[in-house]
């Protein structure tokens, strides 16, 4: 069934056009259920991931979960938990998504993506019997809510002879109100259901909580602007934007680095809670900058720990430590304490203070998960039931964000731990954003905790290799071997290097071997020169799951006691590491070198090698330094390491800029694996030589 629909609309060049949209509908969607009945969902060869045995309870018996939009939005981290399966995700939910959050559309993409987790989208918005229009006095979000209701009336239908309840799951009154003919229910009954897993509840979130005390004369954060008024206020030089960034030794100090309205580009102090206004690191913000008498200079106090303010709302007074002198303290909201008045020595000089100014609005947020643990002042004040819920503070592992209040049932049980938190508001009458919790982690000072929230915190991918991704590995496996046939080396699409003495340099324990080189005299007394790189390209293909992954993590990481791989083992340390003695692909560069290092000719091609030795930098070394040994490996290195010292002088002498640093090496326990000693590396010739060919060969 085609359906269409005209609209007139205004060009950028002030131009009416007619613009006609079709939309098809169509009666051959299917329902997604694997052991469905019905004649079009039994003649399809779609996917359909949905269980015919979903989960069980008492009110719905065997029910498939269909949130709205509102309901991923808020609990993506609840919907995320693998209990949380059979979900049908209609089509318009997913629409509203992509407009909405397209951090939270991304996730549930992903989600979708995995098939163990039955999750299937119903395309609602293309069935002829659950397609509506939008009536006249209805809002786009009004007519969406009944959509969503309309499909769930026609799955409740559909599924009926397989005995099983599509249930709407929404937190809005109004469209529960409105789902009388369904089964529908709130994100906190659907949990009901999950009573195995107590910690659910906790990770609704925490909408209601404020920590307002009857005695408190604090009013409250000022009102942000409305997007409108922003825009309005960036495009009449009144505003200036930019992201927030938060100093790590004093989580009062922030700065946005912007164009003012003089045309300059410049910091912006902006210090003090009220100044940030519920503003938190990374967040997009429009700022106001003060008139240029209250511009200010950065603090020079250092506050590191939010838990220094344990009565946010009392204003206290310089404290004495054991020298008798006055110690900085400010008030939560950031505003000066007595000991930081203007005329303390310590106070900040606003005579001649940088650009300073204080938020007021909010352009994007860029909040995320946070790790986090229990704030030490935490205790209990009332007398309560264990697995009553309760408000806490908790604070982030990542000194810039402010403390976090969260509702949870686990307080006694999050002493000592390392768990995850999520921010759901901040809203102005709060001093602190409310969250919820996620997860636990561990045991604080537990080394695999510790670890994790390391590269949690650092935003490391580590999570181990989906089967999607395992699937575009080689069928052989380990067994893989060069064929000369397959590998387009008969067909000169590839060049056999194998006679070459080709050899790799590396630290030491270095499985995943990415390069090796090789040096031979010529006739004419140049050098043919060569550098190898393991061709992943062979066995990774463009848009295939692999590939996306590998772009997504970027680069290998790696930890004092593991690394986390950019590619599956089997390709990282095996059929892409150019081991020694062994056949493995190549992408080669090749030169004709003179004795002054000088290019003669370059050449650039997919090869196949077999790399003669994989040696240690100090191996290398000690070959060059070994005047006894004379073999064509060791004759090989001492060329390349005479040829890199003129590229290098050259180099030095165009103005090449050098940056280096200490490097440090991590001697681990035998058994354990635990750092014992720490011990700087030594830089030897051969690893200036590997630097100089590998950048001879990025500028040719």
């Amino acid at each position: 069934m085609l359906r269409n629909k005209s609209f007139v609309k205004r060009t950028r060049k002030g131009n009416i056009v007619r613009t006609v949209k079709e939309h098809y509908l169509r009666d051959d969607i299917i329902c997604g259920t694997s052991s469905c009945v019905h004649p079009v969902c039994n003649a399809s060869t779609q996917p359909k991931p949905l269980s015919p045995s979903p989960r069980d309870s008492i009110k719905w018996k065997r029910h498939y979960v269909v949130p709205d939009t509102n309901a991923l939005v808020n609990h993506i981290d609840i919907f995320e938990r693998p209990i949380i399966n059979n979900v049908v995700v209609l089509s318009t939910v997913l629409d509203e998504l992509r407009g909405l959050s397209m951090p939270t559309y991304t996730r549930v993409r992903a989600i979708l993506r995995d098939e163990e987790r039955a999750w299937f989208v119903f395309s609602n918005e293309h069935h002829r019997e659950t397609f509506i229009e939008r009536n006249a006095d209805e809002s786009p979000n009004d007519r969406n809510d009944r959509a969503i209701r309309t499909a769930v009336v026609w799955l409740t239908k559909h599924l009926k002879p397989l005995e099983i309840t599509p249930v709407m799951v929404t937190n809005d009154e109004d469209n529960l109100r409105k789902a009388s003919d369904v089964a529908a229910c709130r994100m906190d009954e659907l949990l009901g259901v999950y009573s195995e897993h107590p910690e659910l509840p906790d990770m609704m979130g925490s909408v209601n909580i404020t920590d307002r005390k009857s005695d408190d004369v604090w009013t409250g954060y000022d009102e942000h602007l409305s997007p409108v008024q922003v825009q309005a206020g960036l495009k009449g030089g009144l505003l200036v934007q930019g992201t927030l960034q938060i100093a790590p030794y004093n989580y009062l100090e922030g700065s946005v680095y912007a164009t003012l309205p003089d045309g300059t580009e410049q910091r912006v102090l902006v210090v003090g809670r009220n100044d940030m206004n519920r503003a938190v690191q990374g967040d997009k913000v429009a700022v106001q900058i003060w008139p240029k008498a209250q511009w200010r200079n950065a603090p020079s106090t250092a506050l590191v720990d939010e838990d220094e303010d344990k009565v946010p709302s009392v204003t206290e007074e310089p404290k004495k430590d054991d020298g008798g002198s006055a110690k900085r303290v400010r008030r939560a909201d950031g505003s000066a304490t007595k000991a930081d008045k203007l005329d303390d020595p310590a106070a900040l000089d606003t005579k001649l203070g940088e650009p300073t100014g204080h938020v007021v609005g909010i352009i994007r947020r860029n909040w995320r998960s946070y790790c986090a643990f229990l704030d030490p002042n935490f205790t209990t004040r009332n007398a309560r039931a264990s697995n009553a819920p309760t408000t806490v503070s908790v604070l982030a592992m990542d000194r810039r964000i402010p403390k976090i209040k969260i509702r949870t049932r686990q307080a006694d049980s999050l002493a000592g731990q390392r768990f995850v938190v999520a921010l759901d508001s901040w809203p102005r009458e709060s001093r602190y954003p409310l969250g919820h919790f996620v997860r636990a982690l561990g045991s604080a000072g537990d080394k695999a905790t510790e670890t994790e929230v390391l590269l949690l915190e650092h935003d490391v991918p580590f999570q181990p290799f989906t089967q999607r991704v395992r699937e575009d590995l080689p069928a052989e496996g380990a067994a893989w071997t060069f064929d000369a046939e397959r590998d387009q080396v008969v067909s000169g699409k590839r060049h056999d290097l194998r006679s070459l003495d080709v050899c790799s340099i590396d630290p030491p324990g270095c499985t995943d071997i990415d390069d090796a080189l090789h040096a031979t005299r010529l006739p004419n007394g140049n050098f043919q020169v060569g550098v190898h790189i393991a061709d992943v390209t062979n066995f990774v293909k463009p848009k295939t799951a692999m590939d996306t992954e590998a772009a997504y993590r970027s680069t290998t990481v790696y930890l004092v006691d593991r690394r986390i791989d950019m590619l599956p083992e089997l390709l990282g340390t095996n059929l892409c590491s150019l081991m020694s003695n062994v056949d493995r692909l190549a992408f080669s560069c090749m030169w004709e070198l003179d004795n002054d290092a000088n290019i003669v000719s370059a050449q650039f091609h997919k090869s196949v090698i077999h790399s003669k030795a994989s040696l240690t930098y100090d191996q290398a070394q000690a070959r060059i330094d070994d005047s006894a040994q004379h073999d064509t490996i060791t004759t090989s290195i001492r060329d390349l390491n005479m040829l890199a010292k003129k590229l290098r002088a050259r180099r030095m002498e165009a103005g090449a800029l050098t940056l280096s640093s200490p490097e440090v090496r991590f001697r681990l326990e035998n058994d354990s694996q635990d750092p014992v000693d720490v011990e700087l590396k030594a830089l030897k010739e051969t690893n200036a030589l590997v630097e100089e060919f590998m950048l001879l060969a990025n500028i040719s």
